[in-house]
């Protein structure tokens, strides 16, 4: 079997392993657990850590399966990096499972009542054999565009089951700050769902600076134009690369003070974190035309319609026409939305390097063959036509590239 087929069917295994193990769990859960633990809300969150659990536990087997960094033979820094990406992309995983899973639980248990607990054992391995399929076939095939794929449904799984849960139904009229201004577990909710996303920013921008690393220094090793200079080389690549690992750095780090400081004990903190974004945003969509020259243009034209966007609704807020929590929505929105743009952007670069190194390398290897064949019929005296018009198409070929 190919790649592709062997993953799966490793993905099918996943799902009924997962599937059992979560009935099982679940149905231990109902049986042992006291009697306060069998309200609605708190069955939903014990069935949403078991999925969360079953599926990252499927997405750290297949990430290490298919990971040769492991390998003894590796030195302990190539081992160490690798458990520390697994120990990230788990993390991001397991809070998205959980927050997915609890937002859908709530809503179908509001929709049902009490009636959708006598289905959460069956649910709850529905469910699990889902997540363990799906992590497991994506921990196979990972890349940039997969993992920022995760981060929307992240968060608005997150502020979803924040605003389903909260006792304060006008806490829009004023900010998003005012839903996790307090100590419920709507609050909570939101602000682990803010802390989580700026990890999972980082981890993801760590992924994309690694890919324009290496696309650049193939293509600089091959000679191939890249940049809008059309050259091999880029000047101050490394300055640039430096400034953009700083801006989608602290891009995360924003998100985390966010979360982490509520702004009523932490005032200041909380406004130079949610007013400090807004500005590393701006200056990063500005400059990202001389930080990452190596995208296409149709990002640097989305990312300056997002800032005229976002301009327009800020001076609708100033002028009383609009609400903050709407220029708020909007901003974060076009943030995740050009991030995800962003992130396919790397995707894509990726699987052109890749294409390109398979050409290559199908080019080096027919050329060394008809090499070989020249070389071998010279020694006997003649050379076979179809073999000298094979060495002439190669070498063509070779010219060309």
């Amino acid at each position: 079997m190919g790649l592709h087929q062997r993953t799966e069917t490793s993905g099918l295994v996943s799902f009924i392993i997962c599937a059992m193990a979560g009935a099982s769990v679940m149905e231990l859960c109902v049986s042992l657990l006291p009697a306060a633990w069998m309200i609605s809300r708190r069955q939903f969150v014990i069935a949403s850590i078991i999925i969360a659990a079953c599926g990252t536990i499927s997405f750290i087997f297949g990430y290490a399966r298919r990971s040769s960094s492991l390998s003894t033979h590796n030195r302990l820094i190539e081992i160490l990096r690798r458990l520390v990406e697994i120990l990230a992309l788990a993390t991001v995983y397991a809070s998205t499972l959980f927050l997915t899973s609890f937002a859908f639980l709530s809503m179908a248990g509001n929709l049902m009542g009490t009636m959708f607990l006598e289905y959460i054992v069956a649910v709850c391995a529905g469910f699990s054999g889902v997540a363990g399929y799906i992590t497991f076939v994506q921990a196979e095939l990972m890349d940039a565009k997969t993992l920022a794929a995760l981060l929307p449904l992240f968060v608005v799984a997150g502020v979803s089951v924040a605003g389903l849960t909260t006792d304060d139904p006008n806490w829009y009229t004023n900010n998003f700050s005012q839903l996790g201004d307090r100590t419920t577990f709507a609050a909570r909710m939101f602000n682990s769902t803010l802390i989580l996303a700026g990890i999972c920013i980082i981890i993801v921008s760590y992924f994309a600076i690694s890919e324009l690393v290496t696309s650049y220094r193939q293509r600089r090793e091959w000679h191939q134009e890249q940049g809008p200079l059309r050259s091999s080389r880029i000047k101050h690549y490394k300055a640039r690369l430096i400034c953009l690992s700083i801006m989608l750095a602290f891009s995360g780090i924003a998100f985390i003070g966010i979360g982490t400081f509520r702004y009523t004990p932490h005032p200041i903190l909380h406004n130079v974190f949610a007013r400090g974004i807004v500005c590393v945003m701006g200056l990063l969509l500005l400059t990202l035309p001389w930080l990452a020259p190596q995208l296409s243009l149709a990002i640097y034209a989305a990312g300056y319609l997002a800032i005229a966007v976002c301009g327009v609704v800020l001076i609708q807020w100033l002028d009383g026409i609009n609400t903050l929590t709407n220029v708020e929505a909007l901003a974060g929105l076009v943030f995740l939305g050009w991030f995800i743009m962003f992130s396919r952007q790397i995707a894509a670069i990726e699987a052109d390097r890749i294409a390109e190194q398979v050409l290559h390398i199908d080019q080096e290897e027919a050329s060394e063959e008809a090499n070989t064949v020249t070389a071998t019929a010279n020694i006997a005296g003649t050379i076979p036509s179809s073999v000298d018009k094979n060495h002439r198409m190669h070498s063509r070929i070779a010219a060309t590239q």
